[in-house]
């Protein structure tokens, strides 16, 4: 299928028609697209800079861990994968279905946009206040089954600090993204580029700040657990209000009523990455691991939500819900279709995964700069840590392809369902890794020290 773009320029004098211009445009993959080097130079930036955000994220938790609070209640270190990765599920979200709306010119109009700023808005302060007291009680019932004793005065600390920090992050990060499109709109730059990178530099760090702060504050009224209890009862007695306004726009309103089930499993996966991480960081063989754990969950969050946004554009372009256009018949696509092929989302595939390495060398760069010292990086780890994140990113893509095409065919919205899969699927899949690179990173460093201290004891 050849699809042919007309792009007219009509200039009036006053009232009366002086001249036009007339520009056609045919592409033969069916799809009016962007060239390589034009999704590089939209996604390069944002993805540095959410980059940047991430490290400073690790900053904040390799700090964090050892403060009182967090050194007190462990199940903090549990929460936060699940905490940090809600942007995954709302934020990043939101930030994708408002980008195929305005692709898409549904919010041309200012009224439907009207709805469509405060539904979206509202929507994400319903499932922010729910998903972020279930996070809160998934990382308590977790610490417990995995033989950690849960005292009782940390549950009032943890469930407030968590409802409040995913209220207040939600809130900020779902007006900066809209901002951030309506911006990208205007500028005529693609906003599925660059609006899920930014949500994921300031989710990262906002989250991790906002839990560390709130969490401390709580922390010294430990023992007045009424005050825990009146601030979650109010933040649930907001949702009401919430719903009434998401009531005013139909679609919005049944992502609240269906949307539920990808944002809960996603929630649950990233919150088995997090007792990873929370049994892993304290252990002295892998020094430095909260500092690499944003970084690795943040890049392959990112690429992959710009993947899923760009793929259901391209659908909500030129197919129908529940209808699957010719080229992308196969439920589970070749590899090389999801990779090598022309088409336009395989293009933006390859430009993602080319930007894995670069971009993970600069930042452990920067890492290695600012905490190079301390946590003593070698050539076999970066190597190995390389070496998990290409793989991370490689079967999240696949997977988005996979998945797009399947929740497409059930007549579901991608972006409200792929994303947040994806996104806990990613976090669950970098702490692996990162734990393994630790993990043989420590057993060869150990292999190499005996065999050296073999030879040093032996005959002449």
């Amino acid at each position: 299928m050849v699809v042919t773009q007309i792009n007219m320029e009509f200039r009036f004098r006053g009232m009366k028609l002086r001249g036009f211009s007339c520009e056609v445009i045919k592409s033969p993959n069916g799809f009016i697209s962007e060239t390589f080097g034009s999704i590089l130079l939209q996604v390069l930036f944002p993805f540095l800079l959410s980059g940047m955000g991430m490290l400073i994220a690790g900053l904040v938790a390799h700090e964090a861990q050892h403060w009182k609070v967090f050194v007190d209640i462990k199940e903090l270190l549990t929460l936060v994968p699940s905490l940090v990765g809600l942007k995954g599920n709302l934020e990043m979200t939101l930030a994708s279905r408002f980008s195929t709306a305005a692709n898409t010119g549904v919010i041309d109009n200012p009224q439907e946009q009207q709805k469509m700023i405060f539904g979206n808005l509202a929507l994400v302060q319903v499932q922010a206040t729910v998903v972020g007291l279930l996070a809160a009680l998934v990382a308590l019932v977790l610490e417990f089954i995995s033989g950690q004793k849960v005292e009782l005065s940390h549950i009032g600390v943890l469930c407030a600090s968590s409802v409040v920090t995913a209220f207040v992050a939600a809130f900020f990060l779902g007006v900066t993204m809209i901002g951030v499109i309506l911006t990208a709109r205007k500028l005529g730059i693609n906003p599925d580029n660059i609006a899920t990178p930014i949500a994921a530099m300031l989710g990262d760090v906002i989250a991790l700040s906002i839990l560390a702060l709130i969490s401390s504050i709580f922390y010294k009224y430990i023992e007045k657990y009424y005050i825990f209890l009146g601030i979650c009862l109010f933040f649930f007695a907001l949702i009401p209000m919430w719903i009434i306004i998401v009531n005013q726009s139909p679609s919005i309103f049944q992502v609240l009523k269906t949307g539920w089930y990808p944002i809960i499993i996603s929630m649950f996966i990233s919150s088995l990455g997090g007792l990873i991480f929370s049994k892993a960081v304290s252990e002295k063989d892998f020094k430095g691991m909260a500092f690499f754990t944003p970084v690795v969950n943040g890049v392959g969050g990112n690429l992959v939500s710009i993947q899923v946004s760009r793929i259901s554009t391209y659908l909500y372009s030129w197919s129908t819900l529940g209808v699957l256009p010719y080229n992308m018949k196969s439920y589970w696509p070749n590899p090389c279709t999801t990779f090598c092929s022309s088409e336009i989302n395989s293009v933006s595939a390859r430009v993602l995964l080319l930007l894995v390495v670069p971009g993970q060398l600069i930042f452990l760069f920067i890492i290695h700069l600012k905490e190079g010292d301390e946590i003593g990086l070698n050539p076999l780890f970066v190597v190995m840590y390389l070496i998990g994140s290409f793989t991370q990113v490689l079967i999240l893509l696949y997977l988005a392809d996979f998945m797009v095409r399947l929740i497409w065919r059930w007549s579901q919205d991608p972006d409200s369902y792929c994303i947040p899969y994806l996104t806990g699927l990613g976090d669950l899949l970098g702490v692996s890794f990162l734990t393994i690179c630790f993990l043989l990173n420590s057993f060869l460093f150990k292999k190499n020290l005996e065999n050296s201290n073999m030879a040093d004891t032996g005959p002449p």
